[in-house]
């Protein structure tokens, strides 16, 4: 196996703005930033541990996003013991490269987005 990660698919035509393209298309999904963001910040994670992190996923959709995370080399499974079965969730070396963009995500929106409205003061 090579020390290099293997080159991700461009998924658009050669223009210019391809690799933003490709990027958000892995990351611009609702959940990824969130997941890879928590995984970030509190390392490998089981999934219930993660389920609690992300406030509001459902399992179904949490399995379908880490599925997906790992099929484009961003997350890893492992199984740590057999029984009971659990297996826990890191960021491979490329998912954990995303951390300057998801920081900057966070930054970003930390600037420019309004805090949700308290219903107390409706």
């Amino acid at each position: 196996m090579s020390d290099t990660p293997e080159q991700l698919e461009v998924w658009c035509a050669g223009e210019e703005w391809c690799p933003i393209t490709t990027t958000a298309t892995l990351i611009g999904k609702k959940w990824h930033p969130v997941i890879i963001h928590r995984l970030l910040k509190s390392g490998p994670s089981g999934f219930n541990d993660l389920k609690t992190e992300v406030d509001g996923i459902s399992s179904k959709v949490l399995s379908d996003s880490l599925e997906d995370l790992q099929e484009h080399g961003l997350v890893d499974r492992t199984v740590v013991n057999e029984q009971p079965f659990r297996v826990q969730y890191s960021l491979t070396d490329r998912g954990a490269s995303l951390e300057p963009v998801i920081t900057s995500m966070a930054e970003w929106g930390q600037q420019h987005l309004r805090p949700p409205e308290d219903d107390d003061i409706r």
